[in-house]
């Protein structure tokens, strides 16, 4: 078998070699043909691929004639100005071979393209992202380069370089040359220049506008323009109906102005002679005969009556009898002349419950009652009507036998009837006004008329009859209201109707309406149908034009809004929506229920949640609902005496969560509206909700007193009520103009949410509600449901569940947000705070003070913002004055005034504890400092010892020094005070402090809320005790201590032992002690510090603090942040910025900042009373006591803003934490201890062991560096000196019968920011004029005179005393000298 398969093997491998020879001869002479031609093709390419300058027709040339043309556009786009198709035909044009490897240009232009892409950079702005070559190569738009250049870091990281166009990049060039500044160096102030009468005025809340006299005079122009306006209407329809005087009617034009603006008297005409005459001799006659009859005597001395009287008589005589048309044209215009004040309801102020009434009474006798208040006295003043009038004086009254006029307050029961005292004396207050009162002249004027019951010119005129010698104007007629001018007016026409067949002719009446209104076909009908009454009264001489909507001012609603279709473009638009009036129903009803739902009552001795005890079931809230409906206000005091609860006398042991000595508002306008209807005796259930809407409607929206009664009888009509309610209500007073936070419709949608018991209805809540409550419980997707509002929602899982919701439930229920602006805005760029200012509505804010505040804030944050580049975190302090509104600011300023002049006192007191032995020389009665010191001796404070221990001796020894450094330091100062304050008792153990220790290591400042617990430095949270009483005390409350060592004995060190107070003992000496600062009283019987105490002061809700800090959330809110205020905004207070400055040192940095300036002051001075050496033996600035007042050396320099604004910035979030007493809560994540060993350390304070816990400084060269940086800056004021701008003004015209409102585009607008003249009352300007006169007469007014040296010369001899021969003998030599001017006659004056 082997050797079988080896002759196999051979035959095989023959056959194969015969084969291959064959295959083979025949592949030979294919393969040289193909060899052949490919050398052929590689010649034609190695020829054309050679470069051959300026041969179009060589490959390699036009390839690079694309190549040489690529430019890079400034974003970074590659693209050659050369076609390819152009280039293509132009190589083939010249004889290139290129079709002859190529098919077409397309693909001559991605092998140009490519050779591009080897040659240029990757400009993308993400050269890391994979590049789409086919994109690339198809379309030459998208050319990329491929070259990428790598950055390699130190820690070997290599970052890809990007493209930047040549403008950015020379941009970053420039930011690199321009000088940065870093950390502490980049602080500096702005100020916007202001007058200091602005500020010190919007400080004290005096709501003054800089434009005050502007607008002042600019109104009384105004006032006379319309009554001007007035007389030129009554003119008209006097004229049509011929009742003026010929010469009178002459003398005005078509439009009842007067001819050449010569003003004609009615009734004085010019005779032939000029001379006038009285027109009216026949009235003029009757009414002497009246004066014959009551004073003939008068009448026979040819006492002469002034015809100008006649008016009066005139006014009385037509209520009654016939007078002539023109003496009813007279009668008219002396109306239109003199028409009385226009009062609207809440002008004068209503005083509920209480009888204001005049008095002009005797005094019989005035008794001192030998009580004091201060330096003055109090006297009883015996009235002749058996009243007495209590009031303190200085001086002694002379006052018996007198005639006083008095306003006189009577307080009223509910029945109207007066209040009595408990000794049964009527309770009632007096005032007794300056004769230039205007309360008084109006009370006094309106009490004669309501007393004879007459007319006003019947009035004056009877007056002038028994006294003709009385005065009229300013005394006899004074500024009384409307009504009784116009109820004289009305029965004169009445009356002279029936006598005057014109006063009664309707198409007269007609063509007068024509007259007055040709154009106003409305107006026309709507008076049509009156008469000549209602003409002169209401529409021509007692119109009042309303006043113009203020509805701008408020704001708008956050929730709501509404939509229209716009008919012309057919868009739909959006309107916003008003929020609701803090007084209407609705929104005291919601109000209400919201202050029900977050109510919560606690246990005080466990701090234990019993609101579910005492408030079960919802029938409970439904009674406390109705309970508190009818309260106007309520507090935790008469919270606790609700009668479900039962509590009767242990109120005290109970606490709500809401601040406790605050009262809150319940229903104020149904309480008020039920008080009133319980006067008129209608029973509650009359007011259901519709009724007191529309009552409540007619109470706010009606201001004129007239008119409220026209609307009150109607609704009493409507109602089947009687004239006892329209008594009650016309004197209703208004509600004020304060405004919600969101729109009736708003509220519709929320309250049904809230509402509980049978006030709650599935009926009541909103369709949307529904629906959106619907997908909610089933879970059901909806975009417009955010899944933070489904975890809000998720233990509601019955529509019925929906009920006594918080409001901020309500609203993510309802409007998937709630604290949540409505527009989230995120400002990306510096530009985008140019729009905002651009776009923003000068006096939304309503105080252009805090306007220009926040304004020049935000252009100095777009400048920081451009600086730096980027701004991680705002930290701001707002000042007091800016956040607080005028009211407020006022109690400020009063306060800190007082304060003032308190530390003042003191310490002129203690600079008068000289003595060793207290002797007092150089007694001062009505010195305020020893009146003090008397007080003290009086109440037995000081000791009765002749010599004193040495350690009080060196205390008082300062005060005997001249030196300033041995004036009482702020510490004793503060001690005394205090010590004051507690009527010299010890808090704790009620023990007296003597003054001889006062200043002693015996007693020291006791904070009553720990530092360790709570921080508060203030006044109110400080007191004075004995030092080992503080010891014990250590970490406790005032109240805490005593509730746990009341009883205790406490050995004292240099004294007898005292005992802590009971707990009984201490209420009643903090009550007595203290119930003149409430907050300090609080403070004292404070058991704990509650979270809502903590919460009060962090939760700054004041509407220009949240302004402020929203729109500066703007630049630091983080990308899903949905509140209104970004966790990047950290607000500081000043209590912060005060503590930061004392424990970093920088008080005594601004100490060396101004002290060059006092140096300066003792060297002007030659003195030394403007420095002195402090304890640690160094310089530094004082102030002489007599010139403290009204002084501050922090604000003498701007710089100080700087400094505060180094702290707050460098007061991180646990230092505001830590200082803001959030670490106080209980439920806080950190603890205050905690918080306090992070930041502070401890600093000894005396030998004693006592220590004080310091704040660490931000890094240890702190306090070095501020210096520098605060003595390398310059102050940056805002430019005010703005004459001229650009402006745009508005114009208003028709097109197709609307109203429409235009630019005005024709011609340049310019607005003038300066006043050009000074304001006047009437615009005039005082143009004087040169005239000659004699010297006799230059010398009569010598300072007129126009020649400069002649009147020196004069004026000097005048000093000299040299009277008129004298001057007129040295004119007279001296002529030669003064031969310019013609003496003794001619001398220039102005005129």
């Amino acid at each position: 078998m082997p050797d079988l398969e080896n002759e196999i093997k051979k035959k095989a491998k023959t056959m194969g070699k015969k084969v291959a020879k064959k295959i083979l001869l025949i592949l030979l002479p294919i393969l040289l043909i193909f060899m052949l031609l490919a050398a052929a093709v590689y010649f034609i390419t190695i020829d054309d691929g050679t470069y051959k300058e300026g041969d179009w027709g060589n490959t390699n040339y036009g390839a690079s004639q694309y190549v040489n043309n690529v430019e890079v556009s400034t974003d970074g786009k590659i693209s050659s100005t050369t076609n390819a198709k152009d280039l293509w035909k132009k190589m083939k044009d010249n004889g290139s071979d290129v079709d002859k490897y190529l098919d077409k240009p397309e693909e001559l232009l991605k092998l140009m393209n490519a050779e591009v892409v080897t040659q240029y950079p990757d400009l993308r702005k993400d050269p890391d992202k994979k590049i789409d070559w086919d994109k690339v190569l198809k379309d030459s738009d998208s050319l990329q380069g491929i070259i990428k250049f790598k950055r390699a870091g130190t820690d070997n990281t290599k970052t890809t370089m990007t493209y930047v166009d040549q403008e950015t990049f020379q941009g970053y060039i420039d930011e690199y040359n321009k000088e940065h500044l870093y950390g502490i160096e980049a602080c500096g102030s702005r100020i916007i220049p202001m007058d200091a009468a602005i500020l010190g005025n919007f400080d004290k809340g005096n709501s003054i506008s800089q434009t005050a006299d502007r607008t002042s005079y600019r109104g009384i122009r105004r006032l006379r323009e319309r009554h001007l306006l007035r007389r030129e209407r009554l003119h008209r329809i006097l004229d049509l109906l011929g009742f003026l005087p010929k010469h009178y009617s002459d003398s005005l034009n078509r439009y009842g102005k007067f001819l050449n603006d010569i003003e004609c008297k009615l009734p004085w005409v010019k005779d032939e002679t000029g001379s006038y005459k009285f027109i009216f001799q026949e009235s003029f006659k009757e009414m002497l005969a009246n004066f014959t009859e009551h004073h003939p005597i008068l009448i026979a001395n040819n006492k002469k009556v002034p015809y100008d009287w006649t008016i009066y008589y005139l006014r009385k005589k037509a209520l009654t009898q016939k007078i002539s048309k023109e003496e009813l044209a007279w009668i008219l215009l002396n109306f239109n002349q003199k028409r009385g004040y226009y009062q609207l309801r809440g002008e004068e102020e209503e005083t509920p419950n209480k009888l204001v009434e005049y008095y002009s009474l005797k005094v019989e006798k005035v008794k001192d009652s030998g009580e004091r208040k201060g330096k003055d006295t109090w006297y009883n003043v015996h009235l002749e009507n058996g009243m007495i009038y209590r009031r303190t004086s200085n001086i002694p009254l002379d006052w018996e036998g007198k005639t006083k006029e008095f306003i006189v307050t009577t307080d009223l029961e509910a029945d109207g009837s007066p209040k009595k005292d408990k000794e049964g004396n009527i309770k009632r207050s007096f005032r007794a006004p300056k004769d230039d009162d205007w309360t008084l002249i109006k009370k006094k004027t309106e009490a004669d008329i309501d007393k004879i019951k007459m007319t006003v010119g019947a009035y004056i005129y009877d007056t002038l009859l028994q006294k003709p010698d009385q005065k009229i104007r300013g005394k006899l007629v004074r500024t009384i209201e409307r009504k009784y001018y116009k109820n004289e007016l009305y029965q004169i026409l009445k009356t002279q109707s029936e006598f005057h067949e014109e006063l009664r002719d309707k198409q007269l009446y007609i063509a007068c309406l024509n007259e007055l209104y040709p154009n106003n076909e409305p107006r026309r009908n709507s008076i049509s149908t009156r008469d000549f009454c209602h003409l002169f009264i209401e529409d021509i001489i007692f119109y009042q034009r309303p006043l113009k909507s203020k509805k701008s001012l408020i704001d708008n609603c956050p929730y709501e809004e509404n939509r229209y279709i716009d008919k012309e473009s057919g868009e739909i638009k959006h309107a916003s929506i008003k929020c609701i009036a803090k007084s209407h129903p609705l929104y005291q009803e919601f109000r209400l229920w919201q202050f029900i739902v977050n109510l919560r009552i606690y246990r005080k001795e466990t701090d234990v949640d019993v609101t579910q005890e005492l408030l079960p079931t919802e029938a409970d809230y439904v009674t406390l609902f109705e309970w508190l409906n009818e309260k106007k206000e309520i507090d935790q005091k008469a919270f606790f005496k609700y009668p479900p609860f039962g509590f009767k006398k242990t109120t005290s042991n109970y606490r709500w969560n809401y601040v406790e000595d605050k009262s809150y508002p319940c229903n104020e306008t149904h309480a008020q509206i039920i008080t009133r209807l319980g006067k008129a005796h209608i029973p509650k259930a009359f007011l259901s909700k519709e009724k007191e809407e529309t009552l409540w409607h007619i109470l706010y929206s009606i201001e004129d007193k007239q008119e409220i009664e026209k609307a009150l009888h109607s609704f009493a009509n409507k109602n089947n009520l009687s004239e006892e309610f329209i008594e009650q209500f016309k004197n209703f007073p208004p509600f004020k103009k304060e405004y919600g936070s969101y729109s009736a419709k708003a509220i519709k949608k929320l309250l049904p949410l809230m509402r509980m018991g049978k006030y709650w209805s599935i009926e009541n809540i909103d369709n949307g509600t529904r629906i959106r409550i619907n997908k909610i419980i089933d879970g059901e997707y909806d975009e417009n449901i955010r899944e933070r509002v489904r975890q809000k929602a998720i233990n509601l899982t019955d529509i019925t569940h929906f009920r006594a919701l918080p409001l901020w439930l309500a609203c993510y229920l309802v409007y998937d947000r709630h604290s949540e602006v409505k527009d989230i805005v995120k400002w990306k760029t510096p530009k985008d705070i140019d729009l905002y200012l651009k776009s923003f509505k000068q006096h939304s804010l309503r105080n252009p003070i805090v306007e220009q505040v926040i304004t020049e804030t935000l252009r100095t944050v777009r400048d920081i913002w451009q600086q730096v580049g980027h701004i991680d975190e705002i930290h701001i302090e707002l000042g007091r004055e800016m956040k607080n509104p005028a009211d407020k600011r006022a109690r400020m300023s009063q306060q800190m005034i007082k304060n003032e002049n308190t530390n003042l006192r003191i310490k002129a007191l203690l600079t008068e504890f000289l003595n060793p032995e207290f002797g007092i020389e150089n007694v001062r009665p009505y010195s305020p400092s020893q009146q003090d010191l008397l007080r003290i001796y009086e109440e037995g404070v000081l000791n009765s010892i002749l010599e004193l221990p040495e350690d009080i001796g060196i205390i008082l020894g300062k005060f005997n020094q001249t030196d300033t450094l041995k004036r009482p330091t702020r510490s004793e100062i503060l001690r005394y005070k205090l010590w004051l304050e507690q009527k010299y008792r010890s808090p704790y153990t009620g023990e007296m402090i003597p003054l001889s220790k006062l200043f002693t290591p015996a007693y020291e400042i006791e904070h009553i809320i720990p530092q360790s617990r709570y921080f508060d430095d203030s006044l109110s949270n400080k007191v004075i005790c004995e030092s080992e009483i503080n010891k014990l005390k250590d970490r406790s409350l005032g109240y805490e201590f005593i509730k746990n060592h009341h009883g205790e004995k406490v050995e004292l060190a240099f004294d007898k032992p005292v005992e802590v107070l009971s707990v009984e003992a201490y209420e009643k000496l903090v009550h007595e002690s203290y119930s003149h600062n409430r907050s300090k009283m609080k403070k004292l019987l404070m058991e704990d510090i509650p979270d809502q105490f903590i919460e009060r002061q962090l939760n700054d809700s004041r509407y220009i603090s949240k302004v402020v800090k929203s729109l500066l959330s703007n630049i630091v809110r983080e990308e899903n942040e949905q509140e209104a205020i970004s966790k990047n905004v950290i607000p500081c207070t000043g209590g912060i910025t005060d503590r930061l400055k004392k424990d970093w040192g920088i008080n005594d940095v601004w100490n060396k900042i101004v002290l060059p300036r006092f140096i300066r002051l003792n060297e002007l001075t030659e003195s030394t009373r403007f420095t002195s050496i402090n304890t640690n033996n160094t310089m530094i600035p004082s102030m002489p006591l007599e010139l403290q007042k009204g002084f501050n050396k922090k604000r003498i320099d701007h710089r100080h803003h700087a400094m505060d604004a180094i702290i707050i910035a460098c007061a991180n979030r646990n230092i505001v934490n830590y200082l803001n007493n959030v670490s106080a809560s209980k439920n806080t994540k950190i603890t205050r201890r905690d918080l306090q060993t992070l930041l502070c350390h401890k600093d000894k304070t005396d030998n004693n062991g006592n220590y004080k816990w310091v704040i660490d400084k931000p890094w240890e060269t702190f306090t070095q560096d501020t210096l520098t940086a605060l003595q390398k800056i310059t102050v940056s004021f805002k430019q005010n000196l703005r004459v001229i701008n650009k402006t745009t003004n508005h114009y208003q015209h028709y097109e197709n019968g609307k109203k429409i409102v235009s630019n005005q585009s024709k011609g340049d607008s310019w607005a003038i920011r300066k006043s050009m003249h000074k304001e006047t009352v009437h615009g005039e300007v005082n143009l004087r004029m040169i005239k000659t006169v004699s010297l006799n007469e230059a010398l009569k007014k010598p300072q007129a005179i126009v020649e400069m040296d002649l009147k020196k010369k004069i004026l000097a001899m005048l000093e000299l005393g040299y009277d008129t021969k004298r001057i007129k003998n040295y004119f007279e030599e001296n002529k030669d000298t003064w031969q310019d001017i013609n003496f003794p006659r001619n001398s220039s004056l102005f005129f």
